[in-house]
């Protein structure tokens, strides 16, 4: 959500902000609501102080025998009693105008973000890890998985349709050992707190996080009126919703492995084959709650929070700023972090870190307050995948394949896995 006094202040500067996603202007449309909304307020107020000194009057008339003036005051203040019902429902009716209209306008990029219409225009910060030179075809993970009798779409599809999979065995133990160890390494050496989430909402959580009202295709809606989450973002970030926090308590870090579920509307055709878009998938979550001072170097952190898992795995990875035709909904500030995958013989992304600014606090009216201070302010927030466990699984299996069809488990992973060092090309672990 957007300050509309910010708006007023400088229509200008939030066109051409806009217009750096490729918007067109929208102030003027916003600014005419908002002075249509203020000026039914003030009509309101002027009816209500002409109500209120006839009502004085009516009495005066009435002592004095003035039945004329007395029955002219009384038709005054019935009138003016229906002045201001008309006006505060016209007002009200401006005010959710002006809501709805702003709740579909994308958050505002920050000046240190490039321009650029799509993601070939997005700014590569760094790399880490050398990709490893196979002396083989390497092989992609569903098909790796697939020989091993690990990894069933055809099952799946069965069951649900295209765009989910069933995995088991030595597979299903080591996208469970990367959940696990992700969770482990945020809480005990990143310092986030694990909070284990629904994952069935209602509106107001979508809605503040930027879901709703502009995407509500993307997610799934159950029959009584829940929304399944898409990422638990939208569950952490609310643990701040409509609070006043103390600046001493901040900055809160959050992590939480979850379900998630998308419905990949507008995706048709895009990564058919294999795990990388699913309908229903795991992530690890970060959710960091902070002052406006504290947001851009929080979003260093956790960016370097997502990256230090790669880099434990050994999986080669490159880290890119976003450019502004690319960047998410509620970003002002994006670094995705893009793993690399020898099957396809390109970086792919595994992790987005954003700072959001306080456009999902407006939304969500989070706030803190400073000691010494009355008024509080609005927090900061941020989230970024640590990682996506899906994709981290596929990595794992396409970096450490062998030419006989078995997978070298990374080092970190070997106590979640029964110390077991491969899983063998018959699915079995060694």
């Amino acid at each position: 959500m957007h300050d509309i006094r910010a708006i007023r202040e400088n229509p200008a500067a939030f066109d051409a902000a806009l217009s750096r996603r490729g918007l067109a202007p929208v102030a003027a449309e916003i600014l005419a609501i908002d002075e249509a909304r203020r000026a039914r307020i003030t009509a309101a107020e002027a009816a209500l102080a002409a109500r209120n000194a006839a009502s004085k009057d009516v009495g005066k008339a009435k002592a004095s025998g003035d039945e004329a003036e007395f029955e002219r005051l009384r038709a005054l203040v019935a009138e003016k009693k229906d002045e201001i019902a008309r006006l505060e429902a016209e007002a009200k009716a401006e005010d959710e105008r002006l809501e709805a209209l702003l709740l579909t306008i994308p958050n505002l990029p920050l000046d240190s973000v490039p321009d650029g219409a799509d993601e070939s225009q997005n700014v590569e910060l760094h790399r880490w890890g050398t990709p490893r030179t196979f002396d083989f075809a390497p092989r992609e993970h569903f098909e790796l998985g697939e020989a091993m009798g690990c990894m069933d779409f055809e099952f799946a599809a069965r069951l649900s349709g295209a765009r989910f999979v069933t995995l088991k065995g030595a597979l299903i133990r080591l996208h469970r050992a990367l959940a696990q160890f992700m969770l482990d390494t945020h809480v005990d050496e990143n310092g986030l707190t694990e909070v284990w989430t629904p994952v069935l909402v209602k509106d107001e959580a979508m809605v503040g996080t930027g879901q709703l009202p502009k995407f509500a295709e993307d997610s799934y809606q159950t029959t009584n009126g829940w929304w399944l989450i898409p990422t638990a973002e939208v569950t952490l970030t609310n643990i701040a919703a409509g609070e006043i926090l103390d600046a001493g308590t901040l900055p809160l870090r959050f992590t939480a492995w979850t379900q998630c579920f998308r419905s990949e509307a507008g995706s048709a055709g895009k990564d058919t084959r294999g795990m990388l878009r699913q309908h229903q998938f795991e992530k690890v979550e970060m959710v960091s709650i902070t002052t406006p001072e504290d947001a851009l170097a929080e979003h260093e952190r956790m960016t370097r929070c997502a990256e230090g898992i790669l880099e434990k795995l050994g999986l080669p990875y490159r880290t890119v700023v976003l450019c502004t035709g690319d960047m998410g909904f509620g970003a002002q500030r994006t670094h995705d972090i893009e793993v690399w995958l020898p099957g396809q013989d390109t970086y792919r992304e595994i992790s987005s870190c954003s700072v959001c600014g306080d456009f999902q606090a407006r939304r969500m009216n989070a706030r803190f307050r400073r000691e010494g201070e009355k008024r509080p302010d609005f927090v900061h927030t941020l989230n970024g995948s640590g990682l996506a466990v899906g994709r981290a699984l596929i990595a794992v299996m396409e970096n450490g394949q062998q030419a006989d069809g078995s997978i070298t488990i990374p080092e970190v992973l070997r106590p979640y896995m029964k110390g077991a060092t491969v899983i063998r090309a018959d699915g079995s672990l060694g």
